[in-house]
Order: C-alpha cells, then structure tokens, then sequence
C-alpha cells in the first residue's frame, strides 16, 4: 500500500522516542511532530535527518485502514496498548 499523503497520522499518533530535528527528547502521543507541514507532509521525508524508525515505518491496510481519519484511531488505539 502506498502512503495517503496527507494523511499525517503516523506523525502525529505514535510516540517516538528517538530524536527529531526541532524535537530532541522525541515527541509523546498525539502531539503532531514539528517536521509535519500545514499538508500533514513530512519535512524531512526522503532526507537523511528523518529518525530511522519514520524512515521504517509502511503504510499497509491493518495499520492504516481506509481513511486518514481510521489510520488516526487504529495508531492511537495500538499505540495506547503498548
């Protein structure tokens, strides 16, 4: 599956606790991270500055389900369970 652009949700729902340029601690659940554009576009996708675990996170149906509004709540829901 390719990633809906704009969708944003995986920069935004989980936490990340490896550093992101303009976020050196990580950033914590639900908080949009601050490389994430006014169109829910990362920043720094493709650029060597992007965290590796952005850089390995696939979009896929499970994750992502049909709409940006079901990829919010599914990553939210996993991210609340771990």
């Amino acid at each position: 599956m390719e990633c809906r652009l704009g969708c944003g949700a995986c920069c935004i729902a989980p936490s990340i606790s490896s550093s992101i340029p303009g976020m050196p601690n990580g950033k914590p659940a639900g908080v949009p991270c601050v490389q994430l554009n006014e169109q829910n576009l990362c920043k720094l996708f493709g650029k060597a500055e992007r965290p590796a675990v952005c850089h390995q996170f696939k979009a896929c149906p499970d994750i992502c389900g049909k709409t940006n509004e079901q990829a919010l709540t599914i990553i939210t829901e996993l991210e609340q369970m771990t």
